[in-house]
């Protein structure tokens, strides 16, 4: 960067500071809360520009700083998106009802069903297509009809969780 600047590099290292003093003041007069920290994202970000317009940029390199300054004001006040509030927890007496019907729910599928949806249900990313797999393999059918049968399992425990539920409100 100090090169771009100047090919002195005592006189490129004035110039420097020249322009992250003019940068500061740029944001203080702008009214910003913290213009030092915006001062040294402008110059981060024009250092990470460098190597692609170096070659070809003309004219005072100190206006091409003050334009990217421009944009990360625009930035700096651009109002932030509002997160939605996480939803309070479920009470504990909710939870523990959805668990008993849970419980309840996979003791009344067959033993095999069982077996299967947990089996079915373990691992995650890349272990997890792993291991159904190998599941399908084990039990000597296709990918395709393993997932439909997880899903078949999935569905009637569902149904009886939401019959379950309602029965204990």
């Amino acid at each position: 960067m100090l090169a771009w600047l100047d090919a002195d590099r005592e006189r490129a290292g004035e110039k420097h500071e020249l322009i992250r003093r003019k940068l500061v003041r740029i944001f203080t007069c702008r009214g910003c809360p913290d213009p030092e920290e915006l001062a040294a994202e402008t110059i981060n970000r024009v250092m990470r520009k460098i190597q692609d317009i170096a070659d070809t940029y003309e004219g005072d390199p100190a206006l091409y700083f003050y334009k990217v300054a421009h944009y990360v004001h625009l930035e700096s006040v651009r109002p932030k998106p509002e997160s939605a509030p996480m939803p309070p927890p479920d009470p504990p007496e909710k939870v523990e009802r959805e668990y008993a019907c849970l419980d309840h729910c996979m003791k009344r599928l067959p033993a095999k069903s069982r077996e299967l949806v947990l089996q079915y249900y373990q691992q995650d990313k890349r272990a997890k297509i792993d291991h159904r797999k190998e599941l399908a393999d084990r039990l000597g059918i296709a990918l395709n009809a393993l997932r439909l049968r997880a899903h078949r399992i999935r569905a009637s425990l569902q149904q009886c969780m939401l019959e379950c539920l309602d029965e204990r409100m």
